[in-house]
């Protein structure tokens, strides 16, 4: 089958005896295949969404403790609750890094319209998934199965178009751009916690450590 046929048409198909015993299925078009993985990842980016909600949620509570454990001079207490808030930001950046790289991702497929676009985009989108799949697992862990299934499907989506255009895919090139997405992704969501998140008192994370060490 041409690409262009796999793009956007579904061939003739099989004959109708077959169709009734259900033993031939019809290709899926490496369109709507992609369109299905886009939808799936939008999915996935008003997850991770609801996810920066608890996180600052949680900040917010979390600071409050360090806070109020300052103002009673329970420099003991304010050192725990600021090492918990340090992890809590920690995850706070990765998953918005995620999100941020995952709508990159979610442009990109919604721009693809030739054979060339597909190795172009498809390639660094899987190898972005992919770098970012383990601390997704742990933001986001009921999610694991989507994030494979969008990873199994673009794969396949690259596979089955560079077979059909008979073209060779330069992964090198691919995972360069890979971490460029997620360079970017990742000062944009270091700049965002700075904008959203106040500033954790100088010196009070250092406290628990000497006060371990007494």
């Amino acid at each position: 089958m041409s690409f262009s046929a796999k793009w956007e048409k579904k061939d003739q198909g099989p004959g109708l005896v077959d169709r009734l015993r259900g033993t031939v299925r019809t290709p899926t078009p490496l369109k709507s295949q992609i369109d299905q993985a886009n939808r799936q990842i939008r999915l996935l980016i008003a997850q991770l969404d609801s996810t920066v909600v608890r996180i600052k949620q949680r900040d917010s509570t979390i600071f409050k403790n360090v806070v109020s454990s300052l103002a009673k001079h329970d420099m003991q207490h304010a050192a725990v609750y600021a090492n918990e808030l340090s992890e809590v930001r920690k995850m706070g950046k990765m998953v918005t890094q995620a999100q941020l790289a995952m709508e990159q991702i979610s442009l990109r497929l919604g721009t693809i319209n030739d054979l060339g676009e597909i190795a172009s985009t498809l390639a660094p989108a899987v190898s972005v998934i992919k770098n970012m799949k383990e601390g997704l697992r742990m933001a986001l862990p009921e999610a694991d199965k989507e994030i494979g299934e969008i990873s199994g499907l673009l794969s396949s989506v690259l596979v089955d178009a560079s077979t059909t255009g008979g073209f060779s895919l330069n992964f090198d090139a691919a995972n360069e751009d890979a971490q460029k997405v997620l360079d970017e992704a990742s000062a944009v969501a270091e700049q965002r916690m700075k904008e959203s998140f106040p500033e954790i008192p100088a010196g009070v994370i250092a406290s628990e450590d000497e006060g371990l060490t007494a």
